[in-house]
C-alpha cells in the first residue's frame, strides 16, 4: 500500500512539474504584452478586464492606455448610465447570467466618480467608475498579471501584486544560459 502511495504521490508531481511556468516565461510574456500596451494609442478611454469572483460586488480591473496593468485598480461599477455588459440575473438564480464575460478585455468609457465603495464579501473600499460605453475589446486576451496566474473563484487572488518586479525580470535577462 505505501509502495502504491508514493508510486502515485511521484506521478502526480511529475505531472505538475511539466505544467510549471518559470517565472523566466512570465517575464518574457509580460514584456512581451508591456510592448504591445506601449504602442495602444492614446485617448480618453479605459482599457478593463472583467474580474468575476462570485458574491463579490466589485467589477475588475482598469487601466488608462498604455499603461501597465501593473498600475490596474480593481473598481466598483456605477451602474447609473449604462449597465454593465453581463448585467442580468445572479446565481442562485436558475437563468443567471451575471458573470459570464470573466476574463473579457473591455475598451471602456466614462469616468472615476471621485467616490468609494465597499465591497463587503473581500473587505475593501474600492473606487467608484460611472461607465458610458463598453465594446469587447478580446474576448479571449490570455492572462492578466502573469501567464502562471491562478485563477480561484473564493478568493482574490489575481491583482497587481503578483506581477514579478521589473528589476526581477530584468535580473533574470542578465543570468548567464545555463546559470
Amino acid at each position: 500500500m505505501l509502495r502504491r502511495i508514493i508510486t502515485v504521490t511521484a506521478a502526480a508531481l511529475l505531472f505538475c512539474q511539466c505544467q510549471t511556468i518559470s517565472l523566466e516565461d512570465d517575464c518574457r510574456a509580460i514584456a512581451a504584452r508591456e510592448a504591445e500596451i506601449a504602442a495602444e494609442p492614446a485617448g480618453d478611454y479605459f482599457i478593463g478586464r472583467r474580474y468575476y469572483i462570485p458574491i463579490t460586488r466589485f467589477w475588475g480591473y482598469l487601466r488608462k492606455p498604455g499603461e501597465s496593468w501593473r498600475n490596474a485598480q480593481l473598481v466598483m461599477m456605477d451602474e447609473s448610465r449604462v449597465r454593465t455588459p453581463d448585467r442580468g440575473m445572479e446565481p442562485p438564480a436558475a437563468n443567471a447570467v451575471y458573470g459570464t464575460d470573466q476574463n473579457v478585455e473591455y475598451v471602456i468609457r466614462g469616468e472615476y466618480t471621485g467616490k468609494k465603495a465597499y465591497d463587503p464579501s473581500t473587505n475593501q473600499v474600492l473606487p467608484m467608475f460611472r461607465a458610458t460605453s463598453y465594446e469587447v475589446r478580446n474576448a479571449k486576451p490570455g492572462f492578466l498579471f502573469k501567464p502562471s496566474e491562478k485563477y480561484d473563484t473564493d478568493f482574490v487572488t489575481l491583482m497587481p501584486g503578483i506581477m514579478p518586479s521589473p528589476s526581477m525580470c530584468e535580473a533574470m535577462t542578465r543570468q548567464p544560459a545555463g546559470r
